[in-house]
């Protein structure tokens, strides 16, 4: 079990630190007594109050072993410093503990080709929940479908061998998950796996927390997966090494509502607050748990007609684990009483693009990477679409994938209206894109993306100071008034579906197939 240093808590001084990389502040805006209108509110959140908090962060993890990662004692303090911002704003707070199966890479995974030609340092990505080891061994394919989705699909041929499977396999009935490949590989003797993606980008992908065999998978992008495959006949030889650590760690949400407005009318804000293992996740997702912890400040003195509750989750890296059990665990009655969940997961990339995620799937429909969005969302995406063009400012749409905490809101059966923004990950900025949104095409929206380099210098400020005046509009909106989210909605949004993939050409966190 991760044990938890209970001495290092307590809550963390806000950090006035001067920002490293970032242009000088400007002085914040003069915050009106009472911020219960979207105008008064976007003046009082600005850039330099969330910043602070990113500061806070940033030190936390530095005197934590650089990371937040969920079960480990710069998570707690992260959550210690969160409550102390949240109390003080005056809302009702609480933590809701949880047990989970967690993951922790000692460094990145390594592969390296040893014959013929050979290659050290191969790209490639530690898939989450992979067991540990260090192989050389003959590299082979899947003796039938590539895909390895049936444990018919390897043969005595892949005994001892590290196996090149590809992505996918899935229908509409059956889902073929990497722990499913990694699990029939390992059953049939084979020794490590590499799993390459089926379309352009890397693959960061996770075999899922029930993944407990002691074997390695890794997973590549497709065009070095069908260099590999191609090279399989004339006797490929691959050295796979990981080490990584598996087990039982106790996280906790934080939970943070109004004291007044109708608990039957409830408007839930939500970020993840953990980071990965590799690094302080400032910008994933610091950017997101920061600008709520601004907003939730700027809006002490606020009555709210409806409830607002403000959620910071833990282990999203992990899975979506806090949010997926905080939703588990509300009764049939509580969930009705939620009107609608917003979500916010890296809102400061440095190469960004305004993303809205596709509500109403009107750019990405269902079954081509987009989960089908409750009744609602499709009003709330509008909410944001208009509220950026006011500003002057364009926006796109993303997909509406179900893998950030919004997932287990939109889920059948829970059916919660949501929304949300989102900058961009290691997906590729295109052209198109950059010529609309500015920055650098041909490049990620964020290089820093799940690496130890998303630090405080890793913030667009100007990217944050627009995004967080959009949340600020959309969660004091909703906060006075839910009625819009009845009204129908028609056509698409401003730029739907010309982004050539919204920002998440494979993903926007660890994808499970």
């Amino acid at each position: 079990m991760v044990s938890r240093n209970a001495w290092q808590r307590g809550v963390l001084a806000t950090a006035t630190a001067v920002l490293v990389g970032v242009a000088s502040a400007a002085p914040a805006a003069h915050a009106e007594p009472n911020n219960n209108n979207s105008r008064k509110l976007r003046a009082a959140v600005t850039a330099d109050g969330i910043i602070k908090h990113l500061t806070a962060l940033q030190r936390i993890a530095d005197e934590n072993g650089g990371t937040r990662v969920a079960g480990s004692a710069g998570y707690d303090r992260s959550v210690d410093y969160a409550e102390g911002v949240l109390r003080a704003a005056g809302l009702q707070v609480s933590r809701q503990s949880f047990q989970y199966q967690t993951f922790i890479s000692h460094g990145p995974g390594l592969l390296q080709r040893v014959s013929p030609s050979p290659a050290a340092d191969l790209p490639n990505v530690l898939m989450s929940y992979s067991g540990s080891g260090d192989v050389t061994a003959r590299a082979s394919v899947p003796t039938g479908s590539a895909f390895g989705c049936n444990s018919t699909d390897f043969g005595p041929a892949n005994a001892g061998t590290i196996v090149l499977i590809s992505r996918g396999g899935s229908t509409e009935t059956f889902s073929c998950g990497f722990g499913l490949k990694a699990r029939n590989a390992f059953n049939a003797g084979a020794a490590a796996a590499i799993i390459y993606n089926n379309t352009t980008g890397s693959l960061n992908g996770t075999l899922g927390e029930d993944f407990t065999l002691d074997f390695a998978a890794t997973g590549i992008t497709q065009e070095l997966g069908q260099q590999l495959v191609a090279q399989v006949p004339s006797g490929l030889t691959l050295r796979v090494k990981a080490s990584t650590f598996r087990g039982t760690a106790t996280a906790e949400n934080l939970i943070a509502e109004s004291d007044s407005g109708d608990p039957n009318n409830v408007v839930m804000a939500g970020a993840h607050l953990d980071s990965v293992s590799a690094g302080p996740g400032i910008n994933d997702n610091g950017s997101g748990s920061a600008s709520l912890l601004e907003i939730a400040t700027q809006m002490h003195k606020v009555k709210p007609k409806n409830k607002v509750r403000f959620a910071l989750w833990a282990a999203e890296e992990s899975g979506l684990v806090g949010s997926e059990h905080y939703v588990a665990n509300l009764s049939a009655a509580e969930r009705k009483k939620i009107a609608l969940y917003l979500n916010f997961d890296m809102v400061g990339s440095p190469n960004y693009v305004r993303f809205v995620y596709d509500g109403n799937n009107s750019a990405f429909p269902v079954g081509t990477g987009s989960a089908a969005g409750p009744a609602g969302s499709g009003a709330i995406e509008q909410l944001f679409h208009d509220y950026f063009a006011s500003q002057g400012l364009a926006s796109r749409e993303t997909p509406f994938s179900g893998r950030s905490d919004y997932g287990p809101f939109i889920a059948a059966g829970v059916d919660i209206p949501s929304g949300g923004l989102f900058t961009g990950g290691e997906g590729i900025k295109t052209a198109d894109e950059a010529a609309v949104f500015g920055g650098t095409p041909g490049m990620p929206y964020d290089s820093c993306y799940h690496q130890a380099c998303d630090t405080i210098n890793n913030i667009n400020k100007q990217a944050l100071e627009e995004m967080s005046d959009a949340i600020a509009h959309a969660v004091i909106t909703y906060a006075f008034d839910i009625s819009s989210l009845r009204a129908p909605v028609q056509g698409k949004g401003p730029g739907a579906g010309d982004s050539g993939g919204g920002g998440l050409h494979d993903h926007e966190h660890e994808v499970t197939q």
